[in-house]
C-alpha cells in the first residue's frame, strides 16, 4: 500500500474517533494505526474470497513513519481549519446538515477539503478519487457519490480542476 493510502487511512480513523468520542488525537492516531494494522494481519489470516481482500503489501518501518507523518499532518490540518470546511460541506451538501451525515462520510469530506486546500502538491483529482475510494470501503457505495459529487463541486467552482491541469 501507497504511504499516503495509508496515511488517508490513518487520518480518517483518528478524525472518527476525535469527532465521535472527543479523543485527543495523538491519542487517536496511534488507536486507529493499532486497529488498521491489526486488520490489515486478520485478514491475511483469514482466507476471505478475492473480492473481499484488502490488496496490501508489507510495509517497511520506514513507510509506515513515512504514513504516520503523513497522518498527522493531514489530521492537524483538518482540525485547525475544521471551521471552514464545515462551511464548505454544508454549502454543497444540499439538503444534508453536518450533524444527519454519516460521521464517517463527514471526516472523509474535511480530509478531502483539507488536502485539496492546504496541500497544493497533492493534485485534486488525487485527493477526490482517494475519498471516493475511502467511502467505498468504509461507509457504502451511495456514499462514494456523495463524497464525488459535493468534493467534484467543490473543484469545479473554485477552478480547482483547471488549476491542476
Amino acid at each position: 500500500m501507497k504511504v499516503r493510502r495509508l496515511g488517508r487511512e490513518l487520518a480518517l480513523g483518528a478524525l472518527y474517533q476525535v469527532d465521535v468520542i472527543g479523543a485527543h488525537l495523538p491519542v487517536a492516531l496511534e488507536h486507529a494505526e493499532q486497529l488498521i494494522l491489526s486488520r490489515e494481519s486478520e485478514d491475511q489470516r483469514v482466507k476471505l474470497p478475492v473480492g473481499k481482500r484488502r490488496r496490501r503489501a508489507q510495509r517497511p518501518p520506514e513507510r509506515l513513519e513515512d504514513a504516520r507523518r503523513f497522518a498527522a499532518e493531514l489530521a492537524t490540518t483538518a482540525l485547525e481549519h475544521i471551521g471552514e470546511l464545515d462551511e464548505i460541506i454544508g454549502r454543497y451538501a444540499e439538503g444534508w446538515t453536518l450533524s444527519r451525515m454519516a460521521s464517517v462520510d463527514r471526516n472523509i469530506l474535511r480530509l478531502a477539503l483539507s488536502e485539496m486546500i492546504h496541500f497544493p502538491d497533492i493534485p485534486v483529482s488525487v485527493s477526490i478519487d482517494e475519498a471516493v475510494s475511502l467511502a467505498k470501503e468504509y461507509s457504502t457505495d451511495e456514499s462514494g457519490k456523495f463524497v464525488n459529487g459535493i468534493l467534484g463541486a467543490f473543484a469545479r467552482e473554485g477552478d480547482l480542476v483547471k488549476a491542476e491541469q
